[in-house]
């Protein structure tokens, strides 16, 4: 690996230059965000914070970095253990409480967090401004649910979910329909307050209905398509019975259905997003120059499934004719299909089958796959790094590099070859990224 070791530097200096992009407090110090409030800040009698997500800790601190004694009260919610690597850059939050819960399958904290944050929308008055904090892993980390479905009902519905293949947004038409809170709900509860969201995206496309259930925004979806949803992963009759029931209710109630575009409650909510998948890439391709690359971003919706995606990337890392160095950058979601009983992640996968489709290469050259939140699958790796020399140094340590693939173990493969990238919990998710180099 020493031949490439200078340029697994650099994909690792610039991918966290891209995480460091997406993180709070350069969005929110970037960002005139408080001039989207409907009015003056300082015409409101209350500012009552909520938020949920893995950017909801940072981005709390500088909001009340910010606001200061403006803010009365307020609590965000986030994964179990990030208060215990608090962001860097941020200060911690003082006034806004900060809970954690479950992700990405909700347990009875994300039923107290939810009713937390329902709690403070309905306590806001005609003269407060709601402000409401998200990003990725809200959907989860904030979740109550409409009778008669359970905690338990929908632990088993969420789980059947993320093993299915379903997309994030086939997914979260399910959940807004179970949710107290998604769906355009939470600012619902706010009314007549005013509400101002603020929106870091992990949805490839940015779409704000999407993330974190889209809490404050109108809902396009029905519950005909959560059923429809259901019917296509042949899991309508793998769920309990009371997901069914609330479902099939909601097709034969128009009153349970989710607050639509034409609500005049969502005439006071103003809903903006702050931070996206191109800015992470936007500032690695800035690092990038800085290191002497020719930098192409090739696109901010990279889709698919990881060991497929893989062998397309470094066909494009090698066709590629420049005079010098060269970096491409990918962002976007890849998916697994789970075939094998091995540990990983999807940016493990994809750098797997990238240090296969390298093995042969005579050139210098690196992928690495990262997720910006720090955490690829249920590792504590945020993804791995592939070069020419990957497939051919495990052989020689008796490792089969396509077995370990077939077995999803791509943690175990790169463990052993010391190609993880460990970052920690970065309180940010704007999905993932690629960085290929090449001399």
């Amino acid at each position: 690996m020493s031949h490439h070791q200078d340029l697994v530097a650099d994909a690792q200096a610039i991918f966290r230059a891209a995480v460091r992009g997406a993180q709070a407090d350069v969005l929110l110090t970037q960002t005139p965000w408080t001039t989207w409030a409907p009015k003056p800040l300082d015409q409101y009698r209350r500012v009552v914070v909520a938020g949920m997500g893995k950017a909801a800790l940072a981005m709390a601190g500088m909001v009340e970095q910010q606001l200061g004694e403006r803010i009365a009260e307020g609590a965000v919610v986030v994964p179990h253990g990030h208060t215990q690597t608090p962001p860097p850059h941020c200060p911690p939050p003082r006034r806004i409480e900060v809970l954690e819960a479950g992700h990405p399958v909700p347990d009875e904290h994300s039923v107290q967090a939810a009713r937390r944050m329902l709690a403070l929308a309905e306590d806001c008055g005609t003269d407060d401004l709601f402000l409401v904090l998200i990003s990725g892993g809200g959907s989860s980390l904030c979740a109550d649910f409409e009778p008669p479905v359970t905690l338990a009902d929908a632990q088993q519905t969420f789980r059947l979910l993320l093993e299915s293949g379903a997309d994030i947004h086939q997914i979260n038409t399910v959940r807004k329909h179970l949710s107290r809170i998604g769906g355009g709900r939470l600012a619902r509860a706010a009314a007549p307050a005013d509400v101002l969201a603020l929106v870091i995206s992990d949805v490839v496309g940015d779409d704000l209905s999407v993330i974190a259930s889209g809490p404050t925004v109108p809902d396009p979806t029905t519950f005909a398509e959560a059923i429809a949803v259901l019917r296509r992963y042949d899991l309508w009759h793998r769920v309990p019975d009371s997901v069914r029931v609330r479902l099939e209710a909601g097709v034969t109630d128009p009153s349970l259905e989710t607050p639509k575009p034409a609500d005049p409650r969502f005439a006071r909510v103003v809903t903006r997003l702050i931070g996206t998948n191109r800015r992470a890439l936007e500032a690695a391709a800035d690092e990038a120059r800085q290191r002497g690359y020719s930098v192409r971003i090739i696109t901010d919706r990279l889709t698919g499934e990881a060991r497929e995606v893989a062998p397309r990337l470094v066909t494009a890392l090698r066709d590629v004719r420049e005079d010098r160095p060269v970096c491409l950058l990918w962002g976007g979601e890849t998916t697994v299909t789970v075939r094998g009983s091995g540990r990983g992640g999807r940016n493990q996968e994809l750098a797997l089958a990238a240090a296969l489709a390298m093995e042969g290469w005579d050139a210098g050259a690196v992928l690495l796959s990262g997720g910006t939140d720090g955490r690829d699958g249920p590792t504590d790796a945020a993804g791995a790094w592939a070069t020419p020399d990957t497939a051919p140094r495990a052989r020689a340590c008796g490792m089969d590099p396509r077995a370990y693939l077939d077995n999803n173990d791509a943690y175990t493969f790169f463990e052993a070859l010391e190609q993880l990238l460990f970052t920690g919990p970065t309180h940010t998710n704007v999905m993932d990224v690629q960085v290929g180099l090449r001399r």
